[in-house]
C-alpha cells in the first residue's frame, strides 16, 4: 500500500528538502544524513523509536528521500509525496498489521530500485504486528537485497520481537520540552502562546495532538468535561453513566474524522469505475465497493480505539498528578502538574486517598488500555475501570 508522506517546504534548498519538516531531532538527523551520504555507515534495516508525536514517521520519510534521491530535489519531493516508484510505505489504519500487507511489503522489497539509489520500505506502526506477522519479515531482514533499506517505526524497541530487534539498527528520538512544543504550535497556528502551552502540556508533548487541541476549542472542552466527570464518579451508577458518555463522545469524534474521507473515497472509486453519481452499482463491481467499505470499517474501529486510548492517556496524566501531589512534587519545575487547571480538585483527592489507592487506579487504567487493544467491548472496559476509580478496588 502506497502512503502519502509529508510535504516539504517549497522554499527549501535541494539539500534541505528531506529534513526541513523534521523538528527537534538534530542528533537523529545527523546520524541519518551521515548514513545516507556514506555507504560505509549505512545499515540495511533501521528502527526509529520515540514517543507519540516525536516525529518518527516524518523522519522516516525524510531518510527515504535522502536515500533514494541523493540531491535530486524533484525526486525528493516525489518521495515525500508518496509517488516515487522506489519508495513503498505501509501505514495501517487497522487494529493490527495483517500478514497479507506484510507479505506484500516483503515481495516489493526484492525489486531493485528503478530510478533512485535505493529501494526503501517504510513501515509505520511496526508495533502493530503480531508474532506471526513479524515472522514474515524476518527473512527479508536477514537477507535483504543489496540496495533495499527497511525503515520501521514504533514507540519503543520493546514493542517488537527480539528477533526483529536483533536485525535492525535502532535510533531513539528525544522527547521535546513542553515549552518547545508550545512555541512550535504558536508559530504554526498563530494561536495564543498560553493556549499553545496548555495544549502542549495536556498532549504530553505530542505535537500533532497539541496542535489539534490548540486549534479545536470543543476538543479542549470535551477533555476537561471528561476529566471532571471521572473525578465526580462515586459509585456504579456514576461509572456506567460516565463510561457511556466517554464512548459516545469518542464514537462521534471517530465518525467526524472519517466520514468526509470515506465519502470522498467512495466517490473516487465510482468515478474510476465509470459509474455516475446516484446510479445503480452493477453487480460486477460490487465486490470492489464492498472491499472499500470493509477497509473503512476497520479504519473507523481503529479511530474509535485510538480516541478511547487518548482518553485513558489523559486519565493517566490526571492520576499521575495526584501521585505527584501525594509525594510533594506538585510545584513548578520537574514535578509540575500536567493538569494544572484542576489543581484544587487534585489536591483534595490527593489528601483523601492513599498513594496505594492511586496506584491501583493507575494500574487499572493501564490494564484497560491493553484490554481495548485486545478488542474488549469499550463500554464494559470503561465501566469496570471507573468502578475501580470509585472504590479503589479492582472488581
Amino acid at each position: 500500500m502506497e502512503s502519502a508522506a509529508i510535504a516539504a517546504a517549497s522554499t527549501a534548498t535541494a539539500v534541505e528538502v528531506p529534513w526541513g519538516a523534521v523538528w527537534g531531532q538534530d542528533d537523529a538527523v545527523a546520524t541519518l544524513r551521515a548514513a545516507a551520504s556514506d555507504p560505509a555507515s549505512m545499515t540495511h534495516a533501521w528502527l526509529i523509536t520515540g514517543p507519540p508525536g516525536s516525529g518518527r514517521s516524518t523522519l522516516a520519510y525524510a531518510f527515504a528521500a535522502a536515500l533514494i534521491a541523493d540531491d535530486d530535489e524533484q525526486a525528493m519531493r516525489q518521495v515525500l509525496a508518496g509517488t516515487h516508484p522506489d519508495m513503498t510505505a505501509l501505514r495501517t489504519e487497522g487494529v493490527i498489521i495483517s500478514i497479507k500487507d506484510a507479505r506484500a511489503l516483503v515481495e516489493r522489497s526484492y525489486f531493485g530500485p528503478s530510478l533512485g539509489r535505493y529501494r526503501v520500505i517504510v513501515m509505520e506502526d511496526a508495533d502493530r504486528m503480531v508474532e506471526r506477522t513479524s515472522n514474515v519479515l524476518l527473512k527479508a531482514l536477514e537477507e535483504p537485497p543489496e540496495r533495499t533499506v527497511w525503515v520501521l517505526c514504533a514507540p519503543s524497541d520493546a514493542d517488537l520481537l527480539p528477533t526483529i530487534r536483533s536485525r535492525v539498527r535502532t535510533l531513539r528520538l528525544r522527547e521535546p520540552d513542553i515549552a518547545d512544543v508550545a512555541r512550535l504550535i504558536a508559530q504554526r497556528t498563530g494561536i495564543d502562546l498560553a493556549v499553545a502551552e496548555q495544549s502542549a502540556r495536556h498532549a504530553q508533548r505530542h505535537i500533532g495532538m497539541a496542535q489539534r487541541l490548540a486549534t479545536d476549542a470543543p476538543a479542549r472542552m470535551r477533555r476537561d468535561q471528561t476529566l471532571r466527570g471521572v473525578l465526580a464518579v462515586r459509585g456504579v451508577g456514576d461509572a456506567v453513566e460516565v463510561a457511556g458518555r466517554v464512548v459516545q463522545a469518542a464514537t462521534e469524534d471517530a465518525k467526524a474524522l472519517t466520514a468526509e474521507r470515506d465519502s470522498a473515497e467512495r466517490a473516487g472509486l465510482l468515478r474510476t469505475l465509470g459509474i455516475a453519481e446516484g446510479a445503480a452499482v452493477p453487480p460486477a463491481v460490487r465486490s470492489q465497493l464492498s472491499a472499500l467499505e470493509d477497509d473503512q470499517k476497520r479504519r473507523a474501529t481503529r479511530s474509535l480505539r485510538d480516541g478511547l486510548d487518548r482518553v485513558l492517556t489523559d486519565l493517566q496524566s490526571m492520576f499521575r498528578d495526584v501521585v505527584m501531589l501525594q509525594f510533594g512534587r506538585g510545584g513548578p519545575g520537574e514535578g509540575d502538574l500536567i493538569n494544572r487547571e484542576l489543581e484544587p480538585e487534585l489536591r483534595a483527592l490527593a489528601a483523601a486517598w492513599t498513594p496505594e489507592r492511586t496506584l491501583v487506579v493507575l494500574d487499572r487504567i493501564a490494564e484497560t488500555r491493553r484490554n481495548l487493544e485486545q478488542n474488549v467491548a469499550p463500554t464494559l472496559a470503561l465501566e469496570s475501570m471507573l468502578v475501580t476509580v470509585a472504590s479503589g478496588r479492582t472488581p
